[in-house]
């Protein structure tokens, strides 16, 4: 099951046997001023794992904000996901939220990004 609103994306799955996983996840996030990076966008990913918390934020400057999933993915698996979880039912989701990051950011195409996002 996952939920999208502006600013916010509720992901919730439960396990289906003693060998599946569960999580209950929400990704909230904002325009933010960062002072070495400038204009991005604040994450804050918070909820169950295996019924076990999670709360973390990070930044991503404007010409990243677009590769959230990365960095949640990564906090997410640190904190007990599967490296073999299966996001793909929320790809929609996704890109409900990548619309929505575009727009508070407004990018457009063409928008350059910095050389040292590159590497």
């Amino acid at each position: 099951m996952a939920l999208f609103r502006p600013g916010h994306l509720h992901m919730e799955r439960h396990a289906l046997n003693k060998d599946d996983h569960s999580y209950d996840l929400c990704i909230d996030y904002e325009l933010a001023q960062d002072p070495t990076e400038g204009q991005g966008m604040s994450f804050r990913l918070h909820g169950t794992i295996e019924d076990k918390p999670v709360d973390e934020t990070f930044f991503l400057a404007k010409d990243q904000a677009f590769d959230f999933a990365r960095p949640a993915t990564r906090i997410a698996q640190k904190h007990g996901l599967p490296k073999s979880a299966n996001i793909g039912p929320l790809h929609k989701y996704y890109d409900d939220m990548f619309e929505d990051v575009r727009k508070q950011l407004d990018v457009k195409p063409g928008d350059p990004m910095k050389p040292e996002h590159l590497a």
